[in-house]
């Protein structure tokens, strides 16, 4: 089983539309977390070392978390899936983009 844990800034609409769509899958454990002081969920150094993948949704999500938990990344892949933060939770479009993004980890 791998852990995978999904991240943008506020842990509003894309991470937890990724939590929520891949939680039932049989091969991953997931969870959802941002990187801004804001966000409903904030990353932890708990989420880092229980992450076997780190699919942030930006390059600036990236930067943060190597910045922010640097210690803790050794031999952490961080994946960057490239979604903008243009859509809302659960959006249709959003939940493709993400199907076809994230579905090539999952094997």
């Amino acid at each position: 089983m791998k852990n995978i844990l999904f991240v943008c800034s506020k842990n509003q609409w894309r991470s937890p539309t990724a939590e929520r769509v891949f939680r039932k899958h049989p091969n991953v454990s997931v969870r959802s977390a941002g990187t801004a002081s804001s966000a409903r969920r904030k990353i932890s150094i708990k989420d880092i070392k229980c992450a076997d993948i780190i699919l942030v949704m930006e390059d600036k999500h990236k930067s943060r978390i190597k910045s922010d938990f640097r210690q803790a990344l050794n031999y952490k892949k961080i994946d960057v899936l490239d979604i903008p933060d243009d859509y809302p939770f659960m959006d249709p479009e959003l939940i493709e983009i993400l199907k076809a993004k994230v579905m090539p980890y999952l094997t």
